[in-house]
């Protein structure tokens, strides 16, 4: 079972209480569930997009299936221009609108209505490659609302599902 990262905190009259750690904090310790190759690999990629999206909406997801990163020009999640989605078999970037991005080179997985995906086994050294650095500026044009010209990253901790599936292989 996982439970949520608390810390504690003395109150004003010397009561001790628990309150919820930093987001910082909370995704760090989801990220460390991870087998330490594949945590790297995931601070790596997130490295990466945020690099590439230095004003977007960080969507943080910690769900029974996959941890999730989405990269938003807004707090809203339908606005995701692509996600990093891990889970214990690895790390992938879905592009939640990759069902309409033009793929010459068929890099693209999935067969659903909307989204598509592509694994990095090789984490943010992937994303470098023109064929997929082509693949996110594509998204980004297609994406309904533009990413903001100024500003900084912004990290929303959307949710924390408390029955998760092994982050790890056995």
């Amino acid at each position: 079972m996982i439970r949520p990262a608390w810390k504690t905190k003395r109150s004003s009259n010397s009561h001790i209480m628990a309150v919820p750690a930093s987001t910082a904090a909370q995704i760090a310790a989801a990220i460390r569930k991870f087998d330490p190759a594949l945590a790297r690999t995931i601070r790596e990629v997130r490295a990466a997009l945020r690099a590439r999206f230095p004003t977007a909406y960080e969507l943080v997801y910690d769900n029974y299936n996959f941890f999730v990163i989405g990269y938003s020009a807004t707090e809203r999640p339908s606005d995701c221009v692509v996600s990093l989605a891990a889970n214990a078999k690895g790390v992938g970037l879905s592009f939640y609108r990759g069902a309409d991005i033009a793929d010459p080179h068929g890099l693209l997985e999935g067969s659903g209505s909307q989204n598509r995906f592509i694994r990095l086994p090789d984490g943010a050294e992937k994303l470098a490659r023109r064929e997929v650095a082509t693949l996110i500026d594509l998204a980004e044009r297609q994406a309904p609302a533009p990413m903001r010209r100024h500003g900084r990253n912004v990290v929303i901790l959307r949710s924390v599902s408390v029955k998760q599936r092994p982050r790890r292989l056995p």
